[in-house]
């Protein structure tokens, strides 16, 4: 009898051994999902809240309204302050081409100058080589000598001027005026805020507990969002596994997923992914050393394989953040997965019987 009793425990001891290194289970399965926390871009007062709490929403759907006014009279100036700017390079334009035309007169008037230069100087000397009378004088020479550098000077003068409007008129940057150029960037950064007047979803979701009234301010504040967004498109279930018998489970390995939500029943899934670090191994900057001993490292940690459901889960009541036991069976001494099965079957149906709190 004792044989008999000693053949039978140890038996059942390496049946289960067997059953937990090769088919790990897991109660701690969970759905996550993201909640996104709304902060507008901008602030101001709000002047509508069209959406609803819990009502599903599609990507770009209106959340609510700022009062633009202020940030449409913000465009409003700059798309004034912007067009006067464009009318200050038409008018550097016509400084230039004034310029242009100054240095061209200029010109005309140093030529001419010359000449009656030159030609008063042949003169003077030619009379003064024959050795008779001058038609002209020594001083009248040098009077057109004088009246020739000062054109030269008035050219050069005229020259200037004409460079300092081409330098005012063609500085560009990217080929667009500096004034103008800060002036339409100022206009598309007013024009981004007055957009951003009007918060709409992220995603597709939806939001929950909406507190947000007409009337009240909305401030663009890390720390004091509004309203809290649920993506509908990043659940997923998520199971924790002991260390252990983590070497077995792979992607792709047969599942089984019972709720305690949906008493009684297994869904059929598969692992999917398994997130290859602990939360107790991340290691953050800060001023501090590494404690080993610290709370947060004082657990050997779990590790998250993803698991998705085989099955369609539409008609039953699930929602973010709902527990479940997750047992995954792998290739491994598949035959005793059958004790999986059945131990994973009976705690679906201890589901029924609870005690509400």
């Amino acid at each position: 009898v004792s044989t008999a009793v000693l053949g039978g425990v140890f038996l059942i001891a390496t049946l289960l051994l067997l059953m937990s290194y090769n088919h790990p289970y897991s109660s701690d399965g969970r759905i996550y999902f993201t909640s996104a926390p709304v902060i507008p871009a901008v602030g101001g007062l709000v002047v509508e809240v069209p959406v609803e709490a819990n009502v599903p929403l599609k990507k770009g759907d209106i959340l609510f309204r700022i009062d633009p006014r202020p940030y449409q009279f913000t465009v409003d100036q700059k798309q004034a302050a912007l067009a006067e700017a464009e009318q200050s390079v038409l008018q550097l334009k016509a400084s230039l081409a004034a310029a242009t035309a100054v240095v061209e007169g200029a010109k005309a008037n140093r030529d001419r100058s010359k000449q009656s230069y030159e030609r008063y100087l042949e003169i003077f000397e030619n009379s003064k080589a024959r050795g008779v009378g001058t038609a002209v004088s020594e001083l009248e020479v040098e009077n057109r000598r004088g009246l020739y550098l000062s054109e030269v000077a008035s050219v050069a003068t005229a020259e200037a001027q004409e460079q300092q409007a081409r330098l005012a008129y063609e500085s560009q940057i990217g080929g667009v005026n500096p004034a103008v150029a800060r002036l339409q960037a100022e206009l598309r950064n007013a024009e981004f805020e007055l957009e951003q007047t009007t918060v709409r979803a992220p995603s597709d979701g939806y939001v929950t507990q909406v507190f947000l009234r007409p009337g009240m301010m909305a401030n663009p504040l890390p720390l004091r969002p509004v309203m809290v967004f649920i993506n509908s498109e990043d659940r997923m279930l998520a199971a924790a596994f002991i260390q252990n018998s983590l070497q077995r489970v792979n992607v792709g390995d047969e599942a089984e997923v019972a709720f305690k939500a949906v008493p009684g029943k297994i869904f059929k899934a598969k692992v999917t992914s398994i997130i290859d670090v602990m939360a107790q191994g991340q290691l953050q900057p800060t001023g501090a050393l590494i404690d080993p001993q610290s709370p947060e490292r004082a657990q050997p940690g779990q590790t998250l394989a993803r698991i998705d459901i085989l099955e369609d889960t539409s008609g039953y009541q699930l929602p973010g953040g709902v527990v479940a036991e997750v047992a995954v069976y792998t290739h491994h001494w598949h035959h005793v997965a059958i004790l999986r099965k059945v131990l994973l079957r009976m705690s679906s149906w201890m589901n029924y019987v609870f005690l509400e709190h």
